[in-house]
């Protein structure tokens, strides 16, 4: 394992607002997909996955490319459930490949928009959020490109630091998570 991958499963494992999000992934996904599921997840293998990938599910991940362009290799899948997790605020234009998927079922979650905290803008290109969306804007989203939610939940997510920012973000959802149907 390369030792960069190393660093970053200590971080994500000693993190304990990773864990707790993670987990919550875990408990919606289980809820509504069976655990021998096919699913298609709309990212690069993470620590996320793998943990996905020893609940029983068989998950195949994209590549690292740009589904804002390059897309259509993903769409004839013989996935059951497609996952998108913290991903659409990564992408331009998350509606094409949301209209043009062709599973059933999609799962998918963002981080919400915050009203006391800017756009996150990491340095590399696929480290920014070019959106961060408020609920109803990713509800509409997923409307207008063919899906019907069926169950949503909202969740806080913290740290224990001292601020005006960290005492915010224990009451106020950071993260938005949907189990959707075609329509």
């Amino acid at each position: 394992m390369k030792l960069q991958q190393l660093l970053l499963n200590t971080y994500f494992t000693m993190n304990k607002s990773y864990y707790r999000r993670f987990s919550r992934t875990i408990t919606f996904l289980k809820k509504h997909i069976k655990a021998d599921a096919k699913i298609l997840d709309l990212g690069t293998p993470s620590i996320l996955s793998n943990q996905i990938i020893d609940e029983g599910y068989k998950v195949t991940n994209t590549n690292g490319e740009n589904l804002d362009i390059d897309y259509s290799s993903y769409l004839d899948t013989d996935a059951e459930v497609v996952t998108a997790f913290e991903i659409f605020e990564h992408m331009l234009a998350p509606f094409n490949i949301l209209r043009e998927l062709k599973t059933d079922k999609l799962v998918a979650s963002i981080p919400m928009k915050l009203w006391f905290a800017s756009a996150y803008w990491g340095s590399e290109d696929w480290d920014k959020h070019y959106h961060e969306f408020e609920k109803k804007q990713f509800d509409f989203l997923l409307k207008q490109s063919g899906w019907k939610i069926i169950d949503s939940e909202t969740w806080i997510s913290y740290d224990n630091k001292i601020g005006f920012r960290p005492i915010l973000r224990r009451f106020i959802p950071r993260y938005y998570i949907v189990y959707c149907e075609r329509i």
